[in-house]
């Protein structure tokens, strides 16, 4: 045999895929799939709603601006700054604080007692 020929014979082996790697890459393959059809799935189940709900909200912002003559970009801008105080968790009608000590407690004691596994020994 030629020189050239071996050294290409070789070069398609490093592309050889063994029978561990073969079942990773399958696996990644079938999850990736998976992930795919569930994804469609529940798109076209729940886009729909989204959309009517979507469709539902503006028209009731749009009865509010005009009943109440406030422009759309200040009602907006007022509902973006409640969302943000929500997450902070910011309430209208909290009877205490959030973030607390004790509400700070309950959080902690939460995590700890919930994620992991505790291994003394």
């Amino acid at each position: 045999m030629m020189p050239g020929h071996q050294r290409r014979l070789r070069g398609c082996r490093s592309l050889h895929i063994n029978a561990d790697n073969g079942r990773f890459l399958l696996l990644a393959v079938l999850i990736v799939l998976y992930l795919l059809c569930g994804a469609a799935v529940f798109s076209a189940l729940e886009r729909p709603s989204e959309v009517r709900a979507h469709g539902k909200w503006n028209a009731t912002l749009l009865d509010f601006s005009r009943t109440f003559s406030v422009s759309l970009e200040d009602l907006n801008t007022f509902l973006r700054e409640y969302e943000t105080a929500i997450a902070a968790g910011v309430r209208a009608d909290a009877l205490r604080p959030r973030w607390d000590f004790t509400g700070a407690f309950y959080f902690v004691g939460t995590v700890v007692s919930t994620i992991g596994e505790l291994d003394i020994f």
